[in-house]
């Protein structure tokens, strides 16, 4: 009999019924969240102690790609023909483009899926070149208002008020309700994606990550007095809105939300001399991106990752030292006397004063893009979306 009894309760334990809801997590934002990391650049995480294991859980022995059978995702990707990019996680789910690429989602779902110890679903709507005033305007924030400044200059440029307001109104929120649509069209058929999905266990959204800001950042007629105390005030407001509208559309009052704070260019401490002219406008931006964080009514949901704090100061200054060989280029260039193979002797030899053979080596390895997308650099966005990850497993 007390066998008996043992096996039905084991019975009762493995019964599908008792199975948890699949775990899903929502990733949004413009350029950076799609990620502009080369593939090639993962390479630069094992030449680091710190970033190795990531490398590890990333590739194979042999530099292949791992496919993750725990972890599955669906993306928007504009330069696929159906529009968006689905099934299980590896390299490649960062932007379009004639490389393959990385974004924080590679790393983060990784990490994610450790924490959770079972099959996980992510769903990644990021598009570049989007700002929250405009384009993810949230519903609860109204209107898009333009302000004197706006009004004076469309006054001068000869445009019709009323006109330029149509054409904003018709552009404002759009790419809120395309997220909308789309995270509702994965999880109306999630078998689409995760074929073993089991629609009787359901599933929980879990999470949601905002990494965005960029063309907030930069926008002087939005944000007129850009890099004084409280200019992006109303960036915060809005994001508070957006954090409100998302959980209201998706039936998620306690969705947790992690806020990755733009860090382009590392922390404002150690910018060079030529970075500080930015620093007024970068230090306002990022305060106004936590700030959201920061209020009661988000206490122990609501959190801000600072992406400032995996930012590689020593790539930075590698590309920045660089920029000197083409100046360099450029002075040789201008002396006709000079032949072609004089010039590039000149700038051989120009280059290994300035770089060693490792220097080179991780310049060479480590960037594929700019410094507004994080230097295309695998290391700096895999950690990034390790961070992510595990500032969501606290809020859990």
């Amino acid at each position: 009999m007390k066998q008996l009894l043992t096996v039905i309760t084991l019975a009762a334990f493995c019964s599908p019924t008792s199975a948890k809801p699949l775990k899903v997590y929502l990733l949004v934002g413009q350029s950076n969240m799609q990620g502009h990391a080369a593939v090639r650049t993962l390479a630069h995480l094992g030449m680091d102690l710190k970033t190795a294991p990531l490398l590890k859980a990333i590739q194979n022995a042999d530099s292949s790609a791992k496919v993750h059978d725990q972890i599955w995702i669906s993306s928007i990707d504009t330069s696929e023909e159906s529009g968006v990019k689905e099934g299980k996680l590896t390299v490649g789910y960062g932007a379009g483009g004639r490389e393959p690429k990385i974004g924080p989602e590679l790393t983060f779902g990784i990490t994610m899926q450790k924490h959770v110890g079972k099959p996980i679903l992510l769903i990644k709507t990021s598009w570049g070149g989007k700002s929250l005033n405009t384009d993810f305007r949230p519903p609860s924030a109204g209107a898009y208002t333009f302000n004197e400044k706006q009004i004076e200059n469309l006054k001068k440029r000869g445009k019709d008020l009323a006109e330029a307001r149509r054409e904003k109104d018709e552009r404002t929120g759009v790419y809120y309700r395309l997220m909308l649509g789309h995270i509702r069209k994965v999880l109306g058929d999630i078998k689409r994606v995760y074929p073993k999905y089991d629609a009787k266990s359901g599933h929980e959204l879990a999470g949601f990550v905002w990494f965005q800001g960029w063309n907030d950042m930069v926008d002087s007629g939005t944000y007129p007095t850009r890099g004084q105390p409280g200019s992006y005030d109303a960036y915060s407001k809005n994001l508070a809105h957006f954090i409100r509208d998302v959980r209201k559309n998706l039936k998620a009052p306690k969705l947790p939300f992690v806020i990755g704070v733009m860090g382009a260019g590392g922390p404002i401490a150690k910018y060079s001399p030529d970075q500080m002219r930015y620093s007024g406008i970068h230090g306002e931006f990022r305060k106004a991106m936590a700030a959201p964080s920061k209020l009661p009514e988000f206490k122990d949901n609501v959190t801000a990752v600072f992406t400032e704090n995996y930012w590689d100061g020593q790539l930075s200054e590698l590309v920045d030292r660089r920029g000197k060989i083409n100046a360099k280029r450029r002075e040789l260039a201008k002396d006709q006397s000079l032949t072609r193979e004089q010039r590039d002797k000149a700038i051989g030899d120009f280059t290994d004063e300035l770089f060693s053979q490792e220097e080179l080596k991780i310049l060479e390895v480590g960037t594929s893009n700019a410094a507004y997308h994080y230097l295309g650099s695998a290391k700096i966005l895999g950690q990034i979306g390790r961070a992510f990850a595990d500032a969501l497993a606290k809020l859990d």
